[in-house]
């Protein structure tokens, strides 16, 4: 069963761009929290952080073990598509654009989605103006591989 509901965010941006603000990104994710509380209580198991937010915690602690999976394909002469999927934490779409352009690849565009614990993201990348090569591609691959697939959680993320 799937239902849609809107949300009124505190501050509106009359120009149309993506917020991003943190305190208002904040309050938003709080007003979304409690709104699922309020509306569909019995998610409150099934949130990330339900023993923080929810009514009734969850019975036992998940113990998830996400594989992490990157691998870059030809997406046309002028560029590849990054596909990642890893556990989700707070800053990891930041620290996989840091790590992208550390290895000095563009970013052209993104498709960013979560499904539970999981983040499955897609990156239009290029060097150059032009589709990555092989050993450019194994590179950046091996750049992602290992800050991805620790499971820990910097407190400095948050």
């Amino acid at each position: 069963m799937s239902e849609a509901f809107g949300i009124k965010a505190p501050e509106k941006r009359p120009d149309g761009h993506k917020v991003e603000d943190p305190d208002l990104l904040e309050r938003i994710r709080i007003t979304i929290i409690n709104n699922l509380l309020q509306y569909h209580p019995e998610s409150s198991e099934q949130l990330a952080m339900g023993e923080a937010f929810g009514i009734k915690a969850p019975e036992k602690r998940l113990d998830v073990d996400i594989g992490t999976r990157i691998h870059v394909k030809d997406d046309g002469p002028k560029k590849s598509l990054l596909h990642i999927s890893t556990a989700d934490r707070p800053g990891l779409l930041l620290e996989i654009i840091q790590i992208i352009t550390d290895v000095n690849v563009d970013v052209e565009s993104a498709e960013i989605d979560t499904e539970g614990l999981v983040a499955k993201d897609k990156f239009h990348v290029s060097y150059r103006g032009a589709a990555l090569s092989p050993s450019l591609s194994q590179v950046l691959v091996n750049s992602l591989r290992y800050p991805l697939r620790r499971p820990e959680t910097d407190v400095d993320s948050y």
